[in-house]
């Protein structure tokens, strides 16, 4: 395949012609992939899905709504269209194209979730405007760790209410398609108190809480993320059900009482030594009979691997920590830190999140 003269003949030869356009296309959509997605934020930051929901519309009318010159909305119409994000749906009498959303368009149209980390992915662009520099450790004050404040402190529970602010807003967007993931794989009401460690403003807690109403909730995340927290819980009537306490989970006890931790995108974002260490914290807080849950997206996933290894590695690099796991790696993480009997659970969308759970061993003293 690194030979021209084959590469012509496959391009030629009836049999092999299918896969090598293929191919040819796969390989031009990774040199393009920067501008699909340049297309994909402009109509995110233009509401065109948004519009869109609102039914069927010219390219006059869309020109109007997006305060775009004709010839630019035409443009991006196109780009648009090519994408899936976009599709065109007949003409008026005198000949107009009418436009709606498509396949891909629809999913954004009203979820906060995805248009928001698109809006975020603007930081990782700059990040990766050198990728080399990035991966010789050339780059150390990316905006991602800017961004991300606790990844690169020493004292990420020094932080104040400003510095947490803007990435917990954006946990908060994101968390209802993790939590639905997560709550679809497993059944919360077989237990009596959940404790969320790094649960951010306690969106997922909120979730769980609807679906299992005698579950007490507990939260653990720094002090001002847990305030803000707790205000989230006052403002949901979850007060008498849901408690927030602030800590390092590096540094810190773990509130005891619970029979179910849970870890929802937490361990991505550390080293193992961390990750590690925070486990056997969890260990620690649970009693006998507790459960750890663990969710994230996880290397290994068939059909997913370039989320995780491509895109979260990358990611990661920029934020200066962290590395995606295979569920093979989790487990030999619990199995140090005094876990045992781990199930990987099944989820609707695995690229998005895997769920997988773990039990306390007692291991015999040597």
């Amino acid at each position: 395949m690194s030979s021209a003269r084959f590469r012509e003949w496959a391009a030629r030869f009836p049999l092999t012609r299918p896969i090598a356009r293929q191919r040819a296309r796969a390989l031009f959509d990774l040199c393009a992939g920067f501008v699909y997605t340049q297309v994909l934020l402009s109509c995110v930051r233009l509401r065109l899905p948004e519009i869109l929901l609102e039914g069927p519309q010219t390219e006059d009318q869309l020109a109007r709504r997006m305060s775009l010159a004709p010839e630019a909305t035409a443009r991006l119409l196109a780009a648009a269209v090519s994408l899936k994000l976009v599709s065109r749906r007949g003409k008026d009498r005198d000949g107009t194209h009418r436009y709606g959303l498509g396949a891909l368009g629809a999913a954004l149209a009203d979820n906060r979730a995805i248009t928001a980390m698109i809006e975020h992915h603007t930081l990782l662009y700059a990040d990766l405007n050198d990728p080399v520099a990035l991966l010789r450790g050339e780059s150390p004050d990316t905006r991602l760790a800017r961004y991300w404040p606790y990844a690169d402190g020493d004292h990420p529970a020094a932080l104040g209410g400003d510095d947490v602010a803007p990435y917990s807003a954006l946990m908060s967007a994101s968390q209802p398609l993790v939590a639905a993931e997560v709550l679809g794989a497993y059944d919360f009401s077989r237990h009596r108190c959940l404790l969320d460690v790094g649960g951010g403003e306690g969106v997922f807690l909120s979730a769980v809480a609807a679906r299992a109403p005698k579950l007490r909730l507990m939260l653990f995340d720094l002090p001002p993320v847990a305030a803000r927290a707790a205000a989230q819980f006052a403002a949901e009537g979850l007060g008498g059900r849901a408690t927030a306490h602030g800590g390092d989970f590096i540094a810190d006890a773990l509130p005891e009482g619970a029979d179910i931790v849970s870890l929802v995108r937490v361990a991505l974002d550390h080293p193992d030594e961390t990750v590690l260490a925070l486990l056997r914290a969890v260990r620690r807080a649970l009693p006998p009979d507790g459960t750890l849950l663990l969710a994230e997206p996880m290397s290994g996933t068939s059909g997913a691997e370039p989320i995780a290894d491509a895109y979260f590695g990358f990611y990661l690099a920029a934020m200066g920590r962290g590395r995606p796991r295979s569920p093979e790696k989790f487990t030999e993480l619990l199995d140090a830190a005094g876990f045992g009997r781990v199930r990987l659970h099944s989820t609707g969308t695995p690229l998005v999140t895997r769920v997988l759970t773990a039990r306390p061993v007692q291991r015999p003293k040597v």
